[in-house]
């Protein structure tokens, strides 16, 4: 069951926030429909972002899939476990394997849904 305390995009990505912090992973459904993760490329932290903007590419053994930022910042951290472990995605993708978190500096052109809508939107 997907939490319902996140917020979730479009693109299938997942939000927590915390405070003026958000981190971001991809949805259950995200995970399944891709498959088997062999690869995950992320965005160097430190690196400013803005809302719809790629941040970095996940990839399968069948396709290559960009992930899109969510809120526009900052990147302070990003999970360096994926690098050895992007199957965490896969097995655990609203835990350890989330993606990045990011300092949000705007909220403005997020456009976020509550779990309700996610659900809704992918039947």
């Amino acid at each position: 069951m997907r939490p319902d305390d996140l917020n979730y995009t479009k693109e299938h990505e997942w939000v927590r926030s915390e405070g003026q912090e958000v981190t971001v992973g991809i949805t259950d459904y995200a995970a399944e429909e891709l498959g088997d993760i062999v690869f995950i490329e992320l965005p160097e932290e430190g690196r400013s972002m803005s809302a719809g903007e790629p941040m970095g590419t996940i990839e399968t053994v069948k396709a290559v899939e960009e992930v899109y930022a969510p809120v526009t910042g900052t990147i302070l951290a990003v999970n360096h476990a994926l690098i050895d472990s992007p199957d965490l995605v896969n097995s655990e993708p609203y835990g350890e394997g989330w993606l990045v978190r990011i300092a949000v500096e705007s909220m403005e052109d997020a456009e976020l849904m509550s779990a309700s809508d996610y659900d809704a939107m992918v039947g």
